[in-house]
């Protein structure tokens, strides 16, 4: 299937509009949270949604990031050494993935697992973008029919399921402490009406912990990243999760002194805090608050079975000894995975399982499942 492209000058006009009508229907005013959605998701418009190149190690691809996958192939290689003991654990055999990107985690998970002797998984990606899909089908043809899409998540599932970088990207809820009170930080048209404009509105929300001070204070909430976790909780009878994203738990995500909020753009390998400007042609993400995930399993019925930075995650599951076998270049990428300055330590890993726990071998030492 050929891979349709769009300009840039056509994306930002068509999305404005959009966004307009629904601000207006919404008496001119929407939540942030709505705003980055269609920001995002809007269909074949936002930023997820369209056609333009995202994925890749440099701007002169015409790529806006990198994500470990797209980085180097152990990535992919470490990871199925855990979801290979996890589906022998629950005795299923189907890999999901949200949010599969290029495709490139995919094809490493699936010619790693062959590798290790479980050429019978299956693979089940769950997408709403559909240029992605079409993208990622073409990188994913040579394994024909293992490998399906999906457009959400079906009332029921059994597997392992893995998603990189997808909780960064759901929609979150901006609240702004001022003098004391708090304000719902929400989106309106610019005094000159070609833009966007930051407008706060007094609200009961308040963030998981109480903030220690009376200062200026701008953070975040995350009911869609917690609900995604809840609905998945639901719906999986019988397997486990493995979230890798960037982010803190609930004592460091709302420490006093991180009163700029998380909330975060990138576009060209460059990042930059405004949202509001070059809707649809950058990313928007916030930070992912691991405890709330992680409660937000628990409350759901799914047992926690760890919870560790990136760095550990990957030495349990055997990077050290696929760097050993990989090239000179491979093992420079390989370092910037677990390196504490580039992804080693931002970067953490939840797990969870459905039933009792197990010692799940990425969290066999380093667990910080204590600090969540």
């Amino acid at each position: 299937m050929p891979v349709t492209t769009q300009t840039h000058s056509s994306l930002p006009i068509a999305l404005d509009t959009l966004i307009a009508r629904a601000v207006e229907r919404a008496g001119g005013w929407i939540g942030f949270d709505r705003f980055m959605a269609l920001a995002l998701y809007a269909p074949g418009l936002g930023y997820y949604a369209n056609s333009l190149a995202k994925f890749g190690q440099m701007p002169e691809s015409g790529s806006d990031f990198v994500t470990a996958p797209e980085l180097t192939p152990l990535f992919g290689r470490a990871l199925a050494a855990q979801l290979a003991e996890a589906l022998e654990k629950t005795g299923t055999a189907t890999v999901w993935e949200f949010g599969a990107g290029s495709g490139a985690l995919a094809a490493q998970l699936l010619d790693a697992l062959d590798a290790l002797g479980r050429g019978d998984v299956n693979y089940r990606i769950v997408d709403l973008s559909g240029t992605l899909r079409a993208r990622q089908q073409q990188a994913l043809a040579r394994f024909g029919d293992r490998v399906e899409w999906r457009l959400e998540l079906p009332e029921a599932m059994q597997g392992v399921v893995v998603g990189n970088e997808v909780l960064d990207a759901m929609p979150v809820q901006l609240l702004a402490r001022h003098g004391g009170r708090w304000f719902e930080r929400g989106v309106v048209r610019n005094a000159a009406g070609d833009g966007w404009a930051w407008a706060d509105r007094e609200t009961e929300l308040r963030p998981p912990v109480e903030v220690p001070g009376e200062h200026d204070y701008l953070t975040e909430i995350h009911p869609q990243a917690k609900a995604f976790v809840a609905t998945l909780a639901d719906r999986l009878e019988r397997g486990a999760v493995f979230l890798i994203d960037y982010g803190f738990p609930e004592s460091e995500y709302y420490h006093p002194q991180r009163h700029m909020g998380t909330v975060m753009c990138h576009r060209a390998h460059r990042a930059d805090g405004d949202p509001l400007s070059d809707v649809g042609l950058k990313d928007i993400t916030a930070h992912v608050d691991f405890t709330g995930v992680a409660l937000a399993g628990q409350e759901a019925g799914l047992a926690v079975l760890g919870y560790a930075s990136q760095a550990r995650f990957l030495l349990n599951c055997g990077l050290v000894s696929l760097m050993e076998t990989a090239s000179v270049g491979e093992r420079a990428m390989g370092a910037r995975l677990v390196h504490e300055h580039e992804m080693g330590e931002l970067f953490k890993v939840v797990g969870f399982a459905v039933g009792d726990a197990w010692e799940a071998v990425g969290f066999s030492e380093g667990d910080r499942s204590h600090t969540l």
